[in-house]
């Protein structure tokens, strides 16, 4: 009898396997034929041109501590001037921006009758000095009583007195400066009738003028009367007017924890107007000597505050090299860690330029690249920032088009357009 042979055919598991095998193996292949022309055109493709960026030298200047602040001018006397009693106007002496003399008489109103009543208690009084005078003399004698003579005294003074309050009422008619100054507008012409407490013409002092502000009570030990005051206006541009800090208020505002503060600036031109808004500057404590830059080239990050510094692909490689080196001989593994600080050094811990990688051309030695460093920074002043450590004198700092840069990235340089790096910064309309 025939053995029976039967044909063995692979499990339903180990088709799976083969089938998950095969599509694994397609997968890699498509990957690697992916990377690879991935790979041929990263290598095919130029490197990007220089960052284009403005430079500047950092130098050393005087600065001055100051505290600034926003204040409003004031003049030195100032007033709305007006009549307490209602009359008709006769003359009107005082034109729109008159320089006035103190006791000048400014308005007149009709006062006819009260000069009129005014005589009349004159001639009254006259009469009573007269009759006070003979009965004083006939007392003398005896002629008369004392009680006569009490009389007669009485009388003089009641008609003195009338006469006295006669006066006020006609000088009430008449508008004077209580002070020198400069009139405002005028727009009262004779022959109008005046309400009483109508406000007839502005009368301000020019000379001095104060500036009102305030600082924060921390500043209080700062601050004494006579220190020099700059005052600066956008109506005058650049233009500075000097002063003295003339007052310090005794109380410190409650919700605000600040202090008003007065000047006196002299205004002998007259320029300087009541209203105006200003920026004072108080000049406090000794001069001193900062390393600057505008503030631009501070590049501001959670970790702290950066600059790029210009060197030859020379020079930086040098000092990649050298810090590479000095990381490789401390044993304190925070030590290595500071030295491959990708915002502060080369983004290359082994100090190695990224012109050096695979496919790259390489920079040649007199190229200009950037160095990112810390930097401590201190006061600032106007468009300037004060630099305390991290930087020497001469050193050549980015100023702008930081956006793209790193450490060891190649630059061009064009200063033709600078950041603004005023001291006193004026807004700018176009």
């Amino acid at each position: 009898m025939q053995a029976r042979v039967e044909n063995k055919k692979p499990s339903t598991k180990k088709r799976m396997f083969i089938m998950i095998g095969l599509v694994l193996l397609l997968i890699v292949v498509i990957a690697g034929i992916k990377a690879l022309t991935i790979y041929k055109m990263i290598s095919g493709m130029k490197p990007p041109p220089p960052a284009t960026v403005s430079t500047i030298k950092a130098a050393y200047s005087e600065w001055q501590p100051a505290l600034t602040a926003i204040g409003s001018l004031r003049a030195a006397r100032g007033a709305d001037l007006a009549l307490d009693i209602a009359g008709l106007v006769t003359k009107v002496n005082v034109q729109s921006g008159d320089e006035v003399k103190e006791g000048q008489v400014l308005l007149q109103l009709r006062d006819s009758e009260d000069a009129a009543q005014l005589h009349q208690l004159e001639a009254a009084a006259a009469l009573a000095e007269v009759t006070f005078g003979r009965a004083k003399q006939q007392l003398a004698v005896k002629a008369i009583s004392q009680a006569d003579y009490d009389s007669a005294a009485a009388d003089l003074k009641a008609k003195q007195a009338a006469v006295q309050q006669q006066q006020v009422n006609v000088s009430k008619k008449q508008l004077r400066a209580p002070f020198a100054g400069r009139a405002g507008i005028v727009t009262i012409n004779p022959g109008a009738f005046l309400d009483s407490g109508k406000m007839i013409v502005t009368l301000q002092q020019l000379d001095p003028v104060f500036v009102d502000f305030h600082l924060p009570q921390k500043n209080l030990g700062e601050l004494h009367v006579g220190q020099k005051v700059t005052l600066m206006l956008d109506a005058f541009g650049n233009k500075t007017f000097e002063g003295a800090l003339s007052a310090i208020s005794p109380k410190v505002d409650s919700d605000t924890r600040n202090v008003q503060v007065e000047a006196k600036v002299p205004n002998p031109d007259r320029v300087l107007t009541p209203g105006m808004f200003t920026s004072a500057s108080v000049e406090v404590g000794e001069q001193q000597r900062y390393l600057t830059l505008p503030q631009t080239a501070i590049v501001y990050n959670p970790y702290g505050e950066t600059v790029f510094l210009v060197k030859k692909k020379s020079e930086f490689d040098k000092a990649q090299a050298a810090l590479a080196k000095g990381n490789d001989d401390k044993a304190q593994p925070a030590a290595k860690d500071a030295g491959k600080d990708k915002n502060a050094k080369d983004a290359d811990p082994k100090g190695k330029d990224s012109g050096k990688d695979k496919g790259q051309p390489q920079l040649p030695p007199d190229a200009l690249v950037v160095q990112q460093v810390f930097v401590t920074t201190g006061a600032t002043r106007g468009d300037q920032v004060a630099i305390l450590k991290g930087l020497d004198d001469g050193a050549e700092v980015v100023t702008s088009g930081q956006i793209k840069l790193k450490s060891g990235s190649p630059i061009t340089i064009d200063n033709s357009v600078q950041p603004a790096n005023s001291v006193n910064p004026t807004p700018q309309e176009h």
